[in-house]
């Protein structure tokens, strides 16, 4: 299992949240820059995927400062909540939607994204970006996601995975080698979060390999639409209507 600090005792679980609560206050400016912006065209393509398919209450889990239930709400949704282990990115996802005034919308609260507070069959659609990679239990994650996916509903998940072509693959694999982490770790100052990045990529089991996860979990229609040469994916499925 890859971990963010290799030399501690604590479970992934906690030490994700240590991490991102270490790079919170320049979480947002280190995804658009490490990306190149891309990142942003990334979750506009994945929510499109839910216009018109009458969602008016979404889940996004792993929501970090909430960039993901802000775009979704060009759906036009009643309800976003928004979970996450971490408690300093929420505290900044909370300012920055307090301060667009969707706050009657987006409702950010701290919650386990394997063992989600929420009742069965709950949400129109349970969303995630590029968070699943970080769950203790992936399978298990899956299942609750599953789990509280209103019949009918649809489940959305936007995460990084590893180009399989050249020349995407060889100049993938330099920058997540020694550029990414240079960066992040002279802006960041937390060098295993960058460290951590590209080796939890690298050990995601992505493409098809998630496709059988995720359909084991019970999700059908599962599709895999990689993007900008592989390096990121959306996995898109539904839960079976009664």
């Amino acid at each position: 299992m890859v971990v963010p600090y290799k030399n501690q005792s604590k479970g992934k679980k906690e030490q994700v949240a240590d991490m991102f609560n270490s790079i919170s206050h320049k979480y947002d400016f280190l995804n658009h820059l490490l990306s190149g912006g891309i990142d942003i065209i990334w979750r506009k393509k994945a929510i499109k995927l839910l216009k018109n398919k009458g969602i008016k209450t979404m889940l996004d889990i792993a929501t970090g400062t909430g960039d993901f239930a802000i775009e979704a709400l060009k759906i036009k949704p009643e309800k976003i909540t928004g979970v996450d282990i971490s408690e300093g990115m929420l505290a900044f996802g909370k300012e920055k939607i307090k301060k667009m005034g969707v706050d009657h919308i987006i409702h950010l609260q701290k919650g386990d994204s394997e063992k989600l507070p929420f009742s069965d069959n709950n949400f129109d659609a349970v969303i995630v970006s590029f968070g699943v990679r970080n769950f203790e239990n992936l399978e298990k994650g899956l299942r609750d996601m599953f789990r509280v996916t209103k019949p009918g509903g649809y489940c959305l998940v936007l995460e990084f995975s590893n180009p399989r072509h050249f020349p995407m693959k060889q100049l993938y694999a330099f920058y997540s080698r020694f550029i990414l982490p240079l960066l992040g770790r002279l802006i960041s100052k937390d060098p295993a979060a960058y460290t951590y990045l590209p080796e939890s990529v690298q050990a995601f089991p992505d493409g098809p390999n998630f496709i059988e996860k995720f359909e084991t979990a019970g999700f059908q229609a599962a599709q895999w639409i990689p993007m900008t040469g592989g390096i990121c994916s959306i996995y898109f499925g539904q839960k079976a209507k009664k």
